[in-house]
């Protein structure tokens, strides 16, 4: 019985491509079930496709604004490229960072009586931080991916 190399489905035998994602067939057995789950969890879905690449190159200054500027970049980014798909795109990407930024803040002043909470969401600031930096890397080379572990949270699609 053949497996997918790329997403573990077991496949009939003869065919080439896995029927889930496309990936070539291989005789490898599929990985552990947590190993899949983690690999899953951390893809990233890629938009780029999906944007004209005159707008990506037009509005790719407005759409850094928001990985840098915050809340203020996020209004920034969508008054001034108000036609842009590719700048409302990474606005909306930069406002979960600065939703869920938001939320462990709260936490960790209303649980400040624990010393757990606040060290938990300085570590997870520290993770947001660098999830905005790959963001705006992306945005440098004139992509349009999900945020790394938030891309998935099904608020702002």
């Amino acid at each position: 019985m053949a497996f997918c190399r790329n997403c573990g489905t077991q496949v009939q035998e003869g065919w080439t491509h896995c029927p889930t994602c496309g990936a070539p067939v291989g005789a490898q057995p599929p990985q552990s079930a947590p190993v899949a789950a983690v690999q899953k969890a951390v893809r990233q879905k890629d938009f780029t496709a999906e944007f004209d690449p005159a707008d990506i190159s037009q509005n790719k200054v407005v759409a850094m604004a928001p990985y840098v500027l915050g809340v203020l970049g996020v209004i920034v980014a969508l008054l001034a490229a108000r036609d842009s798909k590719y700048a409302a795109f990474h606005a909306r990407q930069a406002l979960k960072l600065e939703v869920v930024s938001a939320i462990l803040g709260v936490a960790a002043i209303l649980l400040i009586w624990t010393i757990v909470t606040p060290i938990a969401a300085a570590v997870c600031e520290v993770i947001l931080f660098v999830v905005r930096i790959i963001c705006f890397v992306q945005v440098c080379m004139g992509q349009a991916k999900e945020a790394p572990i938030l891309g998935a949270l099904p608020f702002l699609r």
